[in-house]
């Protein structure tokens, strides 16, 4: 099969997909993936030509994001569209909804999904999310494990002075119901903005404390983030994007945003590659040029 390799060598093997920029969380650090000021969202034929090409190109993997991906009323029948097409599709959601779509998801050909909770403690929660409803969220990641999906993570951004002593409750929620625990450093895209200094948590003693306590430590090949198998049977993964060249140099997506775009790098936004007039006029070799196109202008953002 043919994969596209970008001017550093790096294979393209997945694809990520916002589906909306809709939202009815309002969390402060949300980087609305990279997006910016997006007004239309992909019909989900749109959807199915672009993860059709892709495959063909040898991005075998889809993840679905927003905003809020449940939020679109035809998420089912994108998900069962494009399953077909490819060898995995998972979704990142903020759990409000999941508690009702997690079955129908599975049976559509849905793989796994990553659940954003931010913290337990529903004061905490609300100061993040604007919202009222952790317990909400909790019954989704249940319903998400019950119903099949397999890895569930949960998507823990961590926040100095906010929720970084929540950190050992979550991995011991995180064990209890059956998922991965993945803690994830605070990588604003306006890096130096003032609010990055005072949230910014460095995981570096987590990942030390996660070391002595673990049985085992895999290496996973996306980006090499490490996963700790801790010996009281939890898991948790971290993700540390910032000033990581390692990270950057073994990123294997490439973007799509939910007006139609195909975006290299989830920091930048002055390299994209506009597909929507392409999806208009059916040429699906033309679909396939831009895709080399966008492959071309990829470069790590963190170069070491």
């Amino acid at each position: 099969m043919r994969v596209l390799r970008d001017p550093f060598n790096r294979p393209v093997t997945s694809l990520r997909i916002s589906l909306t920029h809709r939202c009815n969380f309002r969390c402060f650090f949300c980087h609305m993936e990279g997006e910016q000021d997006c007004r239309r969202e992909l019909s989900t034929t749109e959807i199915e030509k672009i993860v059709m090409v892709a495959s063909s190109l040898g991005m075998r993997k889809v993840k679905l994001t927003g905003g809020e991906p449940l939020l679109r009323e035809d998420i089912t029948e994108i998900v069962r569209r494009i399953t077909p097409h490819v060898d995995e599709v998972s979704m990142t959601s903020n759990g409000f909804y999941l508690e009702e779509y997690a079955e129908k998801l599975y049976e559509a050909g849905l793989k796994r999904v990553n659940v954003s909770l931010h913290s337990l403690n529903q004061q905490i929660f609300e100061k993040i999310t604007g919202v009222n409803a952790v317990e909400k969220v909790k019954k989704g990641i249940k319903a998400a494990v019950k119903s099949g999906l397999k890895p569930v993570k949960i998507n823990m951004v961590v926040l100095k002075g906010l929720n970084d002593k929540d950190i050992p409750r979550m991995i011991e929620f995180s064990k209890n119901c059956g998922a991965i625990l993945q803690l994830i450093e605070f990588q604003p895209i306006q890096y130096g903005a003032p609010y990055w200094k005072k949230f910014y948590y460095d995981l570096s003693l987590v990942e030390e404390e996660l070391k002595e306590n673990s049985k085992d430590v895999l290496v996973r090949e996306l980006q090499r983030r490490r996963q700790y198998y801790l010996r009281n049977g939890g898991i948790v993964e971290i993700v540390k994007p910032m000033h990581n060249s390692s990270f950057c140099m073994n990123c294997t997506r490439l973007r799509v945003t939910a007006d139609g775009k195909l975006k290299p790098c989830l920091m930048r936004n002055d390299n994209l590659v506009d597909v929507k007039p392409i999806l208009e006029s059916h040429d699906l070799k033309e679909l396939e040029k831009a895709f080399e196109e966008a492959v071309s202008r990829r470069e790590p953002y963190w170069k070491g």
